[in-house]
Parts: structure tokens; sequence; C-alpha cells
């Protein structure tokens, strides 16, 4: 992806089921059931309801930038194999 990318932690609540399978509009790793960070070219804003228009009406969903250095990364464990190599590798 273009180097105008930011790193977004998104959670919507375990167990919604959208209609079709989520379209993250950027390139996107899972952590856990509903959980996932993305790295897209989007605004905070746009990834939001862009992601928020697939869920069904009242699906509780949270967006938040994390900086896209070692320093701004979550900390995690036991979370969905390959995430921290994904962040190492830029994604992809």
């Amino acid at each position: 992806m273009a180097d105008d990318t930011s790193l977004y932690l998104i959670w919507y609540e375990p167990g919604a089921e959208p209609a079709e399978p989520l379209d993250m509009h950027g390139d996107a790793h899972p952590l856990a059931e509903g959980l996932w960070l993305v790295r897209s070219d989007l605004t905070r804003s746009k990834l939001y309801h862009r992601i928020k228009w697939q869920l069904p009406d009242g699906t509780a969903l949270a967006c938040a930038p994390l900086a896209d250095d070692p320093d701004g990364w979550p900390k995690f464990k036991g979370m969905e194999a390959g995430a921290l190599a994904w962040l190492k590798g830029g994604g992809a």
C-alpha cells in the first residue's frame, strides 16, 4: 500500500453476522473475533462509516487510530497467528 496509509484498530460486537464478509477497505489482519488491525488510506471517519454500513443495525463498533511504528503498536498475547509478523511486515 501507499505510504499515506494509517493503522487502525477495529472492533465490532462479537457474534454480529454481516450479510457478507466485511470489506475492511485496506490491508487487514484479524486479532480475534470482531477485532482487527487495518492499514487503510481512508480517514478514521470514512473507515468507521464504511464498516458500520456493512454490519447489522445496532451492532457496537469502535475504530481507533494507532501510531504505525513499533512504539505505537498495541501489546497483545493470545491473538490470531501472524498478527505481529503482519505489523512488522507492513501488512500483507
